[in-house]
């Protein structure tokens, strides 16, 4: 017995629902902005990936508020043309959620949730010291989704690491980097169980 569910028929609540429960788990970005003033802002957005190696293209799903004008994140990327994604670990889990609360404009939710901003290397906006990596970006292209929704493609122009998670041929450690993911609802994962799956040759 199967479910069969007509999208065009679901209100945006119950798209949203499906497609966040199924689609998983979904890597969690930390992107830290600064506004024209230079105060940082921190959020984390789970509607992200990696989508181009050449050029390096990353994309956000930010979302706007409910009465369609931008929230921080969206309008620092849009006012300065950069931002960084940090990766979240497990052990910055709980300052990731931290600062996922609705602040008021210019308050620091880096300092907020015990995290250190760090000054980019090429871009205006900070990279945090204790997460395992980061992508300093400048936005490439914001595409418009209706009322609701941008989906900012960022170019990786500079990437931090922590020391011990690349090696000398560029492997990155997943188990040094421990990142989390994000399930349906709260439910959050980790990446701790892997196997390998070789690629066919014919």
């Amino acid at each position: 017995m199967s479910a069969g569910f007509d999208f065009t028929t679901l209100s945006a609540r119950d798209k949203y629902k499906l497609m966040i429960g199924t689609i998983i788990p979904r890597p969690i970005a930390l992107v830290t902005t600064v506004d024209n003033e230079g105060r940082i802002n921190a959020a984390p957005f789970s509607f992200f990936n990696c989508l181009s190696a050449d050029p390096p293209i990353l994309a956000l799903g930010v979302e706007n508020n409910p009465d369609m004008s931008f929230k921080h994140t969206g309008e620092n990327i849009r006012m300065t043309e950069v931002f960084t994604v940090n990766i979240v670990s497990f052990a910055i889990a709980e300052a990731m959620h931290a600062c996922a609360a609705k602040h008021p404009r210019g308050v620091n939710e880096l300092e907020q949730a015990g995290l250190t901003a760090m000054p980019g290397v090429k871009v205006a906006s900070p990279w945090i010291k204790e997460a395992p990596a980061a992508f300093e970006c400048r936005r490439h292209v914001s595409l418009e989704l209706g009322k609701s929704r941008q989906i900012v493609l960022g170019e990786i122009l500079f990437a931090h690491y922590q020391d011990g998670l690349v090696d000398d041929r560029l492997h990155v450690d997943p188990a040094g980097i421990d990142a989390i993911a994000r399930l349906g609802g709260d439910t959050c994962s980790t990446i701790r169980d892997r196997f390998e799956m070789l690629t066919p040759k014919l």
